[in-house]
């Protein structure tokens, strides 16, 4: 069964009599409780999001961007960077210029925000820039002028990893990020010098620095990680003109080839929402970049109320948001409506698929709720495992249910090491109506 075919035409013929149709999607403004500049953005699921900016600002929505509310985490400093596991266990960066020696207080919160809790990193002069984390415990962070340290007890406590002695190996890290608890990457440079993408393939016991003679010349920011083998990371040249650029590898790391994609400015970001369409934010271009072909082409679109964007988060397919100057939050359109009346809407905007933990690592707990609207009769509710390609797995669940919330276990001998999808279609019986979900979900080797 190719699924992806089978929503695009039912999403299609839906919509098609009053829906304009971009193949990209489109974006939307929100509204929010603040005017900072907002620098990164976090979503765990399509519903509980938090974005970071200026003036210690931590801003929080538990319905998909359609509320905001202020979060107090006890500082006016810059927010650089926020990074959620689940709905209660966060971590942030913080920048402390308030006295010398300068450097980096992080936050963290148990319980989704509501108590944030902010200490020194312990390292002075030393600015965080990128914090990725498996679980509760383990975690990763990247900074200026260099820094790529792990903590195994829930960042209380970092220690330096190991990374080659080449010319390359010790400058700015910007981001970082894992395929698997084995495989990682993080990318950064020093712009107008060289930009660098280091890797480990050992859990970060030791990272080595891409070879010198296929650095860019500009920092790299953005990475996504299709594979052991295929990696691409964004960046570009904004001084000269040469523009938004890609660098990618086909052999897990041992070549690269920089590819100059004819648009003016510098891609901050780069964010996949599905295996094939990736979106990457211009900043003060106000323009994205987004790709139908995996990155391999690129076209420019000018970002809505021409606001700029420097960071994307898509948490699922259906659902992106994105952040940036003066407050800016933009909430993704996907690029066909749903059969869903307008009544029907707020209901159904429900999160009604949840996959815990993820990554997987023994086992995850797969919940779904079939809601109350009136239906006539029982709900046929299939789902079902897909791979990268969207080819099925394993099919989990096919029955008629009433309505109400479900759960069952997911084992991870059930599945190969690698990056699947958790499937929901809900067939509505005597409408033309189905409710679609789709749950990226990470298992670990």
């Amino acid at each position: 069964m190719n699924h992806k075919i089978l929503i695009s035409v039912f999403f299609f013929l839906a919509s098609i009599a009053s829906n304009p149709i971009f193949p990209q999607g489109s974006w939307e403004k929100l509204d929010v409780p603040t005017s900072v500049f907002l620098k990164s953005v976090c979503f765990v699921d399509s519903l509980y999001g938090w974005a970071v900016g200026d003036s210690g600002t931590i801003i929080h929505t538990q319905d998909g961007g359609d509320t905001w509310t202020l979060q107090d985490c006890g500082t006016e400093n810059e927010v650089y960077d926020v990074f959620f596991v689940d709905r209660d266990h966060g971590w942030a960066a913080t920048y402390s210029f308030a006295s010398l020696p300068y450097g980096t207080d992080l936050l963290k919160t148990t319980n989704g925000g509501e108590d944030w809790i902010l200490y020194p990193f312990g390292e002075d002069n030393i600015f965080i820039t990128s914090i990725f984390y498996f679980d509760t415990l383990t975690g990763w962070m990247g900074g200026r002028p260099h820094a790529l340290v792990k903590t195994t007890d829930g960042g209380m406590t970092w220690n330096h990893a190991a990374v080659d002695t080449s010319i390359l190996a010790f400058f700015p890290v910007l981001n970082i990020t894992f395929l698997n608890q084995k495989i990682g990457y993080a990318s950064g440079g020093i712009i107008d010098i060289a930009g660098v993408v280091w890797q480990t393939y050992n859990g970060g016991e030791s990272w080595s620095a891409i070879d010198p003679i296929y650095a860019p010349a500009d920092e790299v920011y953005g990475i996504h990680i299709f594979d052991s083998l295929n990696v691409i990371t964004s960046g570009g040249d904004p001084d000269f003109g040469y523009g938004v650029a890609t660098l990618r590898t086909y052999d897990a790391g041992q070549s690269w080839t920089y590819t100059e994609h004819g648009v003016a400015g510098n891609a901050f970001d780069l964010e996949f929402r599905t295996e094939t369409e990736a979106w990457c934010p211009l900043g003060p271009q106000r323009k994205f970049v987004f790709s139908l072909d995996a990155g391999d082409t690129w076209e420019p679109m000018t970002t809505t109320d021409s606001t700029a964007i420097f960071d994307i988060a898509f948490p699922d397919s259906l659902h992106g948001f994105a952040v940036g100057q003066d407050g800016a939050v933009l909430r993704y359109i996907p690029p066909f409506a749903t059969s869903i009346s307008a009544a029907d809407s707020k209901t159904f905007q429900d999160d009604l698929l949840r996959v815990f933990p993820n990554p997987v690592s023994v086992q995850a707990t797969i919940e779904y709720t079939i809601p109350s609207q009136n239906f006539m009769g029982m709900v046929n509710a299939e789902i079902e495992i897909l791979n990268l390609m969207g080819q099925t797995i394993e099919k989990m669940v096919f029955q008629n249910q009433s309505p109400g919330r479900y759960a069952f276990q997911l084992e991870k001998k059930q599945l190969q090491p690698g990056i699947h999808f958790v499937y929901l279609k809900l067939n509505i019986p005597g409408q033309l109506k189905s409710i679609v979900r789709v749950k990226k979900i990470v298992v670990l080797p």
